[in-house]
């Protein structure tokens, strides 16, 4: 039925198209449909009011109107008939255009995916997450063989270095040490107390700024 209602408003036109003049031409008929009901129900109305005027002084003529109110409202209900079925035409029109341009646009978006994959298939990603991790081992490999033949060929012995080391560290704390210590001075004899006493100052001073100078490092 659908394709022969298709065929008869378009023949074999651009199916977009045809749903197009189908739906606007289905929308232009149910328009007259409703002035038309419009107008029957009006008629309905003028006979049941000639009826209602003439039901006591003339009963034949209040009889005619009422078969007449009848008749139009038989006609009115075939019409109601038949716009409920063109608004069914034109909703399932409509639902049938919607559902083309939505496969239309998941077509393009399924060529679009495929476009960009291309040839990439879950086997070639998982090869090539393979490889990777492969060069990234061997890159570490090769690092860490570098590292260890850097002193090759030399005769290191680490207990030795080691000795060496605490040695240093000992000497060192040794000349904090007496860096930190301040000699006393005792006075030579009372002719000399006062040459003393400028010299014990000199000599204290100087040990002040030497070890200022030690705590600085």
């Amino acid at each position: 039925m659908m394709a022969g209602f298709m065929s008869y408003f378009g023949g074999r036109r651009d199916p977009k198209q045809s749903s197009r003049d189908a739906i606007v031409t289905l929308r232009q008929q149910l328009q007259m449909i409703e002035k038309k009901e419009e107008y029957l129900q009006k008629k309905i109305e003028e006979e049941v009011k000639k009826a209602r005027e003439n039901a006591v002084s003339n009963r034949a003529a209040a009889t005619n109107a009422l078969r007449r109110k009848k008749v139009t409202e038989q006609e009115l209900e075939k019409l109601q008939n038949t716009r409920f079925q063109l608004e069914m035409q034109v909703n399932t029109l409509e639902s049938a255009s919607f559902n083309v341009e939505n496969m239309a646009a998941m077509k393009k978006a399924a060529t679009a995916m495929k476009d960009i994959h291309g040839k990439l298939t879950p086997g070639k990603v998982d090869e090539t997450m393979q490889e990777i991790e492969e060069q990234t081992q061997l890159a570490n490999e090769v690092s860490q063989a570098i590292s260890s033949n850097t002193y090759m060929g030399v005769d290191i012995d680490e207990e030795e270095l080691k000795e060496e080391l605490a040695n240093l560290e000992e000497e060192e704390l040794n000349s904090r040490l007496m860096a930190d210590s301040v000699p006393i001075h005792h006075p030579a004899g009372p002719s000399r107390i006062e040459d003393k006493r400028q010299a014990v100052e000199d000599d204290e001073e100087a040990q002040l700024k030497e070890l200022q100078a030690a705590l600085a490092m």
